[in-house]
């Protein structure tokens, strides 16, 4: 790495973000409305609009992020899906209407509107793929020509800035890989749909309208599982998906890494914060990860401007007032739900209580948590299924 020069230092950056997904937009915007007038750059390998393999989905939950960032109507165009309906792995069913409506928009749309909402707040926007990183003590350069105060790494599921600060990848056991692609539906179909498969399990597939004619659809599994098949991943990916939603032929397919929550997501490093995906933060029940990538990159943004000097202890209390409990919720029932029969138990219940229903639904989309009682009630019936089971006569 070249020593930083006079050039670099008149160019000085308060933040530089690296990924212009929604993680980076959002630590962008976040940055500009905590300190107005900081200087702000967003860096991206990418002009936009540009793909990215994902489920499209919006809950209410990163709505409101979205209005805590200035930009409340960014989505309102797009017509909100009013039901979910849901199979779980042994066939127990719900459909029902969700107290919060949610959105689909694409990300070649969604991201592309985030960064040009950041533009247009006063952050400069560049094409760059960053390889390099140099702590300074009181700055870091990014490939010898570009200086910042703070940097925030928003860079993905394969964060290069992860490795450059040393920080390890996610663990195989907390990965899942995942296929998605588009498929004509009815224009006026508003039902989000999952479908979980036993096999392979914690596995699943779904279809999500977006109102136009077309819904994301996709199926992921978790990459241990995916590797056990001894099968390609194309093959297996795209083949369970085309069994479970035989109806809807998939079109533009593309797979993608998907590093879950452990519960307690590493926040960075000296000056350098992670956010999004690149920090694993996607709930580990749903595979859900912008409203994560919202809220942290929200708090990256603001932690980096406000603290930069050493913004990983500000970032971290941010992360756990906004997401503490809600993550450590999603690691304890994401190892309840490797028993398929939990999952059997939680979509039964939630198909007779419309509570509980409601609840499910802030857990794997927003920050919900799971009070005590409902837990035991969903326990109950799982040990109870159980026993049942333990107890039918076998007939040959």
């Amino acid at each position: 790495m070249a020593e930083i020069g006079a050039d670099v230092r008149a160019d000085m950056w308060d933040v530089v973000v690296v990924g212009g997904g929604p993680a980076g937009s959002a630590a962008a915007l976040g940055a500009r409305r905590a300190r107005p007038g900081a200087r702000v750059l967003l860096l991206d390998r990418e002009d936009f609009p540009r793909d990215k393999a994902c489920g499209d989905g919006i809950a209410a939950h990163g709505a409101e992020e979205l209005a805590l960032l200035g930009v409340p109507g960014l989505i309102d165009d797009y017509r909100p899906a009013g039901r979910l309906e849901v199979i779980s792995p042994g066939g127990a069913r719900v459909l029902a209407s969700v107290a919060r409506p949610n959105r689909v928009v694409p990300r070649m749309v969604f991201d592309a509107r985030l960064v040009a909402a950041a533009r247009e707040q006063g952050v400069e926007v560049r094409r760059h793929r960053v390889r390099a990183l140099a702590d300074r003590g009181d700055h870091v350069v990014l490939d010898g020509v570009l200086a910042a105060r703070a940097v925030v790494a928003a860079d993905g599921a394969n964060s290069a800035m992860r490795r450059l600060i040393g920080a390890p990848p996610s663990p195989d056991r907390h990965t899942a890989l995942a296929v998605r692609g588009y498929a004509d539906v009815p224009a006026d179909d508003d039902v989000q749909f999952i479908a979980m498969q036993r096999e392979g399990w914690p596995a699943y597939a779904w279809s999500f309208p977006i109102g136009d004619g077309r819904a994301n659809v996709g199926y992921g599994m978790l990459l241990p599982r995916l590797r056990a098949t001894g099968r390609p991943g194309r093959e297996v990916l795209h083949g369970r998906l085309a069994e479970l939603l035989p109806h809807l032929p998939a079109r533009d397919l593309r797979a993608h890494h998907l590093p879950l929550s452990p519960g307690r997501p590493r926040p960075g490093a000296g000056r350098v914060l992670l956010a999004g995906d690149a920090a694993g933060l996607i709930n580990p029940l749903t595979g859900e990860g912008i409203y994560y990538a919202l809220v942290s990159g929200r708090l990256a943004g603001e932690a980096a401007v406000l603290a930069a000097a050493d913004p990983v202890p500000a970032y971290r209390r941010g992360l756990r007032r906004s997401l503490g409990r809600h993550l450590r919720t999603t690691d304890v029932l994401a190892r309840a739900a490797q028993s398929p029969g939990f999952i059997d138990a939680a979509v039964a219940t939630a198909a007779r209580r419309p509570e509980v229903f409601d609840l499910l639904v802030d857990v794997g989309l927003g920050a919900g948590t799971v009070p005590a009682p409902l837990a035991a009630a969903v326990a109950a019936r799982w040990l109870r299924d159980t026993a049942g089971r333990r107890r039918a006569p076998v007939t040959g």
